[in-house]
């Protein structure tokens, strides 16, 4: 089966509490505004996620919200193991999915992010705020498509981009 992954780091964030715990970072004005945007560009190319797995931090939590609208079927899921996380974390997440999902989102922190990214499509990609990679995979089940280098990047859904 066709696996589509889109691994996306939270939108843009806000440094404005200086006594708030990183975990309860809320999103800035600008990341309340580049989250929406990519989510109605990742539904106007056809990825809709059926299941987003999310850091469980306010951050990610509220960049998923933002993009809720465009993805009205997706269940959330939100993982404590993905704040700040390890590969070997992300692809545990990953290896939890249903067989039959052919689409998710991963949504989370760097630098954890970039390096799944790296793992995935077997090269390093950036992943600033709010970007968010569109990988393609073949496997019976997530943890057989989400092996070393087995996944092809297709593209970065990039904010600035959608100017």
């Amino acid at each position: 089966m066709q696996r589509r992954l889109i691994v996306m780091r939270h939108a843009k964030s806000d440094w404005a509490e200086p006594g708030l715990s990183d975990h309860r970072r809320p999103l800035n004005p600008r990341g309340r505004k580049d989250a929406p945007r990519v989510g109605q560009r990742l539904a106007e190319l056809g990825w809709i996620p059926q299941v987003a797995l999310s850091s469980d931090a306010t951050r990610t939590r509220e960049t998923f919200e933002l993009m809720a609208p465009s993805f009205p079927d997706c269940e959330l899921r939100l993982l404590s193991e993905l704040y700040l996380p390890r590969t070997g974390d992300v692809l545990d997440a990953l290896a939890t999915l249903e067989d039959e999902v052919e689409t998710a989102l991963v949504l989370g922190h760097n630098p954890g992010f970039e390096q799944v990214l790296g793992y995935l499509a077997g090269s390093f990609h950036t992943l600033t705020t709010a970007n968010a990679a569109l990988l393609t995979a073949s496997g019976d089940s997530w943890a057989e498509a989400c092996q070393a280098s087995t996944m092809r990047l297709l593209q970065i859904v990039r904010p600035k981009d959608l100017d």
